[in-house]
């Protein structure tokens, strides 16, 4: 037993749980039945549960807590797809659908990397009739104004639905890509890896075995990717362990995943919850069910994995602290424009100031470290006199919101289909 303080604890604990993170804290591989006996710690048993994800935290990186500055730029909303959980998307024919044009991509690219950003992350809608070459020609015309920019863009949907529209493979595609000035891909549209149950939640999106294969085609190209899981609406705990163990099974074949994030579902405004669409579905994770997950995902993929990223976004700015105490390390970026937690009701999107950040980090004792996209450290703040980024110093209203774009004639997406 590698925490001795520990000890007492471990005799009255349940002897399955006990048993389970004694041989978490050995750096044993557990299994996904033992994960999800986790999910029923109770009392003392609960709490050992985030000190030994903790404890696995520290061992592996220590007591600094990252983040990245970043633009999210969700250029549109307008999606071919009808997904349960996803407030965000409009089909063609909706008016509050908007398409930003390359030009305005790359001025908000511009206006971020003038305010500090690293990395920009471009996601979107997938909108009908898309010529194959977009995504190849935004890239290229942020690399031509900003060469530096890492590209954190698209996701295993997009890519997919880029080489369909293109007519070619998925790895030529992501070649094509790559050429172009993709760094990475986020390792959204994961949702729950499990074919019954994407096809509840989202049906006619990427299938399990796709989504696989376009983050395997990558990770051998040298693309890497993160990864991701949404929890919190209709899956059972064993279903999330069987997501995250096949995550780990991946990382174990490829080692192209930078981290992972846990995504508490966002209710107030998704289709499958406002139409109560499914039997017992949930109001997204409550607390004791967040902290978990995020604990979980570290004793599971703590040996493989380095960086378990929460999301501010969805838990809010409080409970991302606690998140940083059971197993969590990463802070996630800014964002400057968050649209689709958003779109869903999330209350905490749009800007997180990087000296926000600094200041919950420092409030529970760690220390605050800006990285870059694959978490090379670039500045590590050991005190509180550190200068301030020139993202401190902005008014976030100048960067706009979601429900004012869906506003600006400008932007409304022009439907091809209307005659």
């Amino acid at each position: 037993m590698a925490l001795s303080n520990l000890d007492v604890f471990f005799k009255d604990a349940d002897p399955e749980i006990a048993t389970t993170l004694d041989r978490a804290l050995s750096e044993k591989e557990i299994t996904t039945g033992e994960a999800a006996r986790l999910y029923e710690a109770r009392g003392m048993d609960f709490h050992l549960v985030g000190a030994v994800a903790d404890e696995l935290r520290k061992r592996r990186v220590g007591d600094c807590v990252t983040y990245v500055i970043n633009r999210n730029i969700n250029f549109t909303n307008v999606c071919i797809k009808q997904c349960g959980f996803c407030a965000f998307s409009r089909d063609f024919r909706e008016e509050e659908g908007y398409f930003l044009p390359t030009e305005e991509i790359v001025r908000r690219a511009k206006e971020a990397h003038q305010f500090g950003a690293t990395e920009v992350c471009i996601q979107a809608g997938i909108p009908p009739d898309m010529d194959g070459e977009l995504y190849e020609n935004i890239c290229r015309a942020i690399k031509a104004e900003l060469p530096d920019i890492h590209i954190h863009g698209f996701s295993p949907e997009e890519v997919l639905y880029g080489a369909t529209r293109s007519k070619i493979s998925v790895k030529e595609y992501l070649v094509r890509l790559k050429e172009a000035g993709v760094n990475t891909l986020p390792g959204t549209a994961a949702e729950i890896l499990d074919q019954t149950m994407r096809d509840k939640i989202s049906p006619g999106r990427i299938s399990v075995k796709d989504w696989i294969d376009v983050i395997k085609t990558a990770h051998k190209l040298g693309i890497g990717t993160t990864s991701t899981m949404m929890f919190g609406h209709i899956e059972s705990p064993h279903d999330r362990v069987q997501h995250i163990a096949k995550i780990r099974e991946i990382q174990k074949e490829t080692g192209g995943f930078t981290e992972f994030v846990p995504l508490n579902f966002i209710y107030h405004e998704a289709p499958m919850y406002k139409h109560d669409l499914h039997q017992g579905i949930r109001q997204g994770a409550n607390a004791n069910d967040a902290l978990l997950t995020h604990a979980i995902a570290r004793i599971m993929l703590n040996n493989y994995i380095k960086n378990i990223q929460m999301s501010w976004v969805k838990e809010g700015q409080r409970m991302s602290q606690l998140m940083l105490m059971w197993g969590a390390n990463d802070f996630g970026g800014t964002l400057i424009n968050e649209s689709i937690s958003t779109s869903a009701g999330a209350q905490h999107g749009q800007l997180l100031k990087p000296k926000e950040i600094r200041r919950m980090v420092r409030e529970i004792n760690r220390t605050p470290a800006q990285r870059s996209t694959d978490y090379q450290i670039l500045r590590t703040f050991e005190n509180e006199n550190e200068y301030e980024d020139e993202l401190d110093t902005v008014d976030a209203k100048r960067f706009g919101s979601y429900f004012e774009l869906i506003k600006i004639d400008k932007y409304k997406y022009k439907n091809p289909r209307r005659s």
